[in-house]
């Protein structure tokens, strides 16, 4: 890679790293589902006028834009508003290449190598002591809504792999344009339009530029940017750079938020990052095809 491409790369996990000390700001304005609305609201308009038309099937826009904004998103942020911290946040949920592995398994047939199994087993190692750090810190019910949001995006990788969009930018416009409707019907229902109404009246210019970061900033410009450099590179050479992600969301959060990071927490890091990688960074797994005889395998894409 070139080194504009690099410090691009780079650019690009910083954004998504500081997202989550972003969102710890944003749930201080805005009820958690209210708030995910207005990012993929902000998000579609008004880029979906200058994308052009949607340039795969509307199922898969629509699949993903119901697991990935409604389901992830929203867990996510019901999750850190419960009190899961933002640096812990952004690195419990880099488990979501285990269940992409897994659920890529189930779904298309991609049996994982024995060094990807080993991935998945030091992963959830990581996840299980940082578990056991949050359990002496905080709830354990937010820990799990960020468990289950990570699952939620593992589906949509699969779901985004089955439609491969040739151009991701465009794709992700249109699928912000799904969740907006479902998640402002169930912030009404569940948070109520009282505290949705005082929320919106007292918008200042921190509440506002919140939710242009996440919208603009981390959507728009970081899966454009993102998608630009897949293009332009293999994708096992631009894949490490997201596991920089969790070292600018704990060092953002710490710098910003004041959380403390436990050396336990650093063990779980350690464990959780190392897994990570050896699950989506290692040669592609075997796809299985069922209507094959057992021997007959190819080798699939990266996880």
């Amino acid at each position: 890679m070139r080194p504009a491409h690099i410090c691009l790369a780079v650019l690009v996990a910083a954004v998504w790293g500081v997202n989550f000390t972003v969102i710890e700001v944003g749930l201080g304005h805005f009820p958690p589902l209210l708030f995910s609305a207005l990012r993929f609201l902000v998000a579609a308009l008004p880029a979906v006028f200058f994308v052009g038309r949607p340039k795969v099937a509307w199922k898969w826009i629509v699949a993903v834009g119901l697991v990935l904004g409604v389901a992830k998103f929203g867990l996510l942020f019901i999750g850190m508003d419960a009190g899961m911290p933002a640096g812990l946040s952004s690195l419990v949920l880099q488990i979501q290449a285990v269940f992409t592995a897994l659920i890529a398994f189930v779904v298309l047939g991609e049996r994982p190598t024995r060094v990807r199994l080993s991935g998945m087993g030091v992963a959830l190692c990581g996840v299980g002591l940082a578990a056991v750090d949050e359990g002496t810190a905080g709830p354990l019910g937010a820990f799990a809504l960020v468990i289950a949001a990570a699952a939620c995006w593992g589906l949509s990788n699969v779901l985004t792999r089955k439609a491969s969009p040739p151009d991701s930018l465009n794709f992700m416009v249109w699928v912000s344009t799904v969740p907006v409707l479902p998640l402002l019907g169930l912030s009404l229902l569940t948070e109520g339009p009282s505290r949705d109404l005082a929320a919106l009246r007292g918008l200042d210019w921190q509440g506002a530029g919140v939710v242009v970061y996440v919208a603009w900033i981390t959507t728009v410009f970081g899966f454009g940017a993102w998608g630009w450099l897949l293009h332009r590179h293999p994708a096992s050479t631009v894949a490490p750079f997201s596991l920089l992600v969790p070292v600018f969301g704990m060092s953002s959060a710490a710098l910003f938020l004041g959380e403390s990071v436990s050396p336990l927490r650093w063990a779980a890091t350690a464990l959780l990052v190392g897994g990570v990688a050896l699950t989506s960074l290692v040669p592609g797994p075997r796809r299985v095809h069922v209507a094959d005889a057992p021997a007959q395998e190819q080798v699939g894409e990266p996880a």
